[in-house]
């Protein structure tokens, strides 16, 4: 029932009530937007609410945020868009192929496999590292892929053990994100760190940030995407089978056009995590590729919070998402609505 469908009273209340809701939603946004305009002496003077009327306003945060005087917001700015933008396209392709695979195929893995990986990976990280002397980056490097290579060969036998299926690798999936995020982030930046020492400079880099931020989205691109997939027919996946059509083209040709309101949603919801994450971008760079959320958090002085310079650099990171929401809205809901309905 819509609101429309009300007679009398009872939608002018109902009406009513979004109204307040509206003005209730929007008052943040509009306190940011006048706080942008104040000088220092109207924000810590006491609460004023109109422009012109209880201030008067000024462009004098703005100013100072354009021109660089506090911090490079230009070259902050693209490097989120950039690094934001395409770890958002490529973990939304590869988390859709994940998802795909997960729903259509079945696939089992051998408890003992997982945990023969586990035991060659961190093993061998030992072994290269305590015995052989090897810098940590490589030994983990050369550990995990031999533990990777072993676990899918042991898994090809008849283990002991429990077999876990579709469903249990969903939950493995979604389970990373139960990691707290400053663990993973000192993490990645010892990593990134060691791997600086071989040569290979990850801090402070657009690949080492968007690789970053792409694990960081996997998971709930999978767990997303498999729900989106999972309600699609597959009488047109079938018929594209018994004409010898490759799987690939069945994929990109027919399952990713069916599914596509469901992309957008997902890529407008891993975009927004990754446009407002704040700890990888603290950990792992420094200067050139450093995101809005850093640019924000350091508008401050020794005097203090200067909500001024805050407020005009926050509504600069709010604007953009609120940009592509809007575009992207409808197809967005319709998208979220099929999700729902699974």
């Amino acid at each position: 029932m819509s609101v429309r469908d009300l007679k009398g009273s009872k939608r002018y209340w109902v009406l009513f009530a979004c109204l307040i809701w509206l003005v209730f939603t929007l008052f943040p946004l509009y306190w940011v937007a006048i706080t942008s305009l104040k000088s220092p002496v109207d924000v810590v003077g006491g609460p004023t609410y109109i422009p012109f009327v209880d201030f008067q306003p000024t462009l004098k945060a703005w100013r100072e945020l354009f021109s660089g005087a506090r911090g490079g917001f230009f070259s902050t700015f693209w490097a989120s868009t950039i690094v934001g933008l395409s770890a958002s396209v490529i973990a939304t392709l590869i988390g859709s192929m994940a998802a795909y695979a997960l729903v259509r195929f079945p696939f089992k893995v051998r408890l003992a496999s997982g945990i023969g990986f586990f035991i060659v990976a961190m093993g061998g990280y030992l072994l290269g590292r305590e015995v052989f002397g090897v810098n940590p980056a490589m030994a983990s490097i050369v550990a995990f892929c031999i533990a990777l290579a072993l676990s899918i060969f042991l898994n090809r036998f008849a283990l002991p053990g429990p077999v876990l299926g579709n469903d249990d690798i969903i939950f493995w999936f979604v389970s990373q994100r139960l990691f707290p995020p400053i663990v993973v982030a000192f993490a990645l930046f010892l990593l990134y760190t060691e791997m600086g020492k071989l040569g290979f400079k990850m801090t402070d880099t657009y690949f080492g940030l968007t690789l970053a931020y792409i694990a960081f989205s996997l998971p709930i691109v999978v767990w997303l995407m498999r729900d989106f997939i999972a309600i699609l027919p597959v009488d047109v996946e079938e018929a594209a089978l018994v004409e010898n059509v490759p799987s690939w083209r069945i994929f990109f040709g027919i399952v990713l056009p069916m599914a596509r309101p469901g992309l957008i949603a997902t890529f407008v919801i891993t975009l927004a995590f990754v446009w407002n994450e704040f700890l990888f971008a603290l950990f792992l760079t420094n200067s050139k590729w450093q995101t809005l959320p850093i640019l924000v958090a350091g508008q401050n002085s020794q005097r203090g919070d200067e909500w001024w310079a805050i407020s005009a650099a926050a509504l600069v990171a709010i604007i953009p998402m609120v940009i592509i929401a809007g575009l992207l809205g409808r197809l967005m809901r319709s998208g979220l609505t099929i999700g729902a309905v699974k």
